[in-house]
């Protein structure tokens, strides 16, 4: 992902052109209920890609229409009868699932008078469609790679919560699916970084952790490590990429600070506030906690708690995994790993700082606002990046510091932090050494 779209902090505008990109088997839906949709997400003000050509589609996605799954929010495969007829469908497919997994788009299928057990297993029609593609593929190597591929987008796509339509009114479900949609894209997306360095395989490997394509159970992940190292803005841009998959989200900020400030209460009503809208006076935290289980259970919330440091927190926040719905995910930043253990916390991520290539590359963009630097620069470069010990807020404190500065300025600032260490730096890099 490019840098400029993990550091946005608007929705159109964060990498996206579109909210909503419609995929669908044109013979089947496009003159009735695709195009319903269609309309009715425009009548909405909701920017909606729809490929209408009348033409004959051909084999394979055009690049045009690759972009467009690339620029859009929200993804909606609509699983028709004869949707997996269509190999042009089945590659739409294939990158929408890619999207989802690199660039944070989320899927929301249809189904369409389709069976999404079918779907999942490739099973009744689906089945008979994939069957004449393997038959007309003759063993091709690469044809047969290819539909390997659709089997698993089809089985990943299945798997996401949906909206199903067997019998009934077209209306109410269109209706259903609009007001899904706004909910989804009037979510503001968080600012995560100027120069976010690092943060894509990051991201991905947080992903991994989340098992995020399971709606079956309910996953608690901690991210630990000093202070400076960029919890907080790992988990906003994971945050950013995940949001739109849940019914109900919450980043509560500085739990540490605000339970202190504000009390662990105000937190609870804050909780409840941003994920169910339920506004509510709680006499104490023990009040708040079964309050929190009930209107919760049910419901697939993400929950991020941002830099945890005591127990309670966790015990009248995030109490359980049964305090949340299936497919929930709960991620807790902290410097202090026991505190996760204690909480019977079992998947934890050590966010790892920035070495090399990416400590060089944070210091460029935040001491010269572009990564191209004179040459005559490295080697106080290199000193600045051994000096900063991989910790990004040191990075960006010396590079903030000697923006601007010629190079003579910069070997009289280091010498000057050998002599007498600058406080900001030397009280984050010893809060490293007590960590490690």
């Amino acid at each position: 992902m490019a840098m400029q779209s993990l550091s946005s902090s608007s929705s159109i505008s964060s990498g996206f052109k579109y909210h909503v990109f419609l995929s669908f088997r044109d013979i089947d839906t496009l003159y009735g209920f695709t195009g319903n949709l269609y309309k009715a997400l425009i009548d909405k003000g909701i920017k909606t890609f729809i490929d209408d050509n009348d033409l004959e589609r051909g084999d394979e996605s055009t690049p045009s229409l690759v972009k467009a799954i690339e620029e859009s929010r929200i993804l909606i495969p609509i699983f028709s009868a004869n949707y997996a007829s269509s190999s042009f469908c089945l590659d739409e497919l294939v990158h929408i699932i890619h999207c989802y997994k690199t660039r944070g788009c989320s899927v929301l299928p249809v189904f369409y008078g389709a069976d999404p057990t079918h779907v999942r297993h490739q099973t009744g029609s689906y089945g008979e469609h994939l069957t004449k593609h393997e038959d007309k593929f003759q063993n091709n190597k690469e044809n047969m790679e290819r539909l390997k591929k659709w089997k698993m987008a089809l089985t990943q796509a299945a798997n996401f919560s949906g909206h199903h339509f067997s019998q009934g009114y077209e209306y109410e479900l269109i209706e259903n699916i609009v007001e899904h949609i706004s909910d989804r894209i009037n979510r503001v997306f968080l600012h995560v970084a100027k120069y976010p360095v690092g943060l894509q395989s990051r991201v991905q490997q947080v992903k991994l952790l989340l098992d995020e394509e399971s709606d079956e159970g309910v996953n608690m992940v901690g991210l630990y490590g000093t202070r400076g190292l960029g919890k907080s803005t790992l988990a906003k841009a994971i945050y950013n990429f995940i949001a739109d998959q849940f019914e109900g989200v919450c980043f509560l900020h500085n739990v540490r600070e605000n339970s202190a400030r504000k009390n662990l209460k105000h937190l609870q009503k804050e909780l409840l506030s941003k994920t169910v809208q339920l506004n509510i006076k709680l006499r104490d935290v023990s009040e708040g906690i079964p309050i929190i289980k009930e209107r919760l259970c049910r419901k697939k919330i993400l929950l991020i708690l941002d830099d945890v440091d005591q127990l309670d927190q966790l015990e009248a926040l995030a109490g359980g995994l049964d305090w949340f719905g299936p497919g929930s995910r709960v991620i807790i930043t902290t410097r202090d790993k026991h505190l996760l253990t204690c909480h019977g916390i079992e998947r934890t991520y050590a966010v790892r700082g920035l070495y090399g290539k990416e400590a060089l590359e944070l210091l460029r963009w935040t001491a010269f606002k572009n990564n191209k630097v004179p040459p005559s620069y490295e080697d106080v470069l290199n000193r600045a990046v051994s000096y900063g010990s991989g910790i990004p807020l040191v990075l960006e404190i010396v590079g903030s510091n000697l923006f601007g500065k010629n190079i003579e300025v910069w070997k009289n600032t280091l010498d000057g932090y050998d002599r007498i260490p600058n406080k900001e730096i030397q009280k984050i890099l010893r809060g490293a050494k007590c960590i490690s």
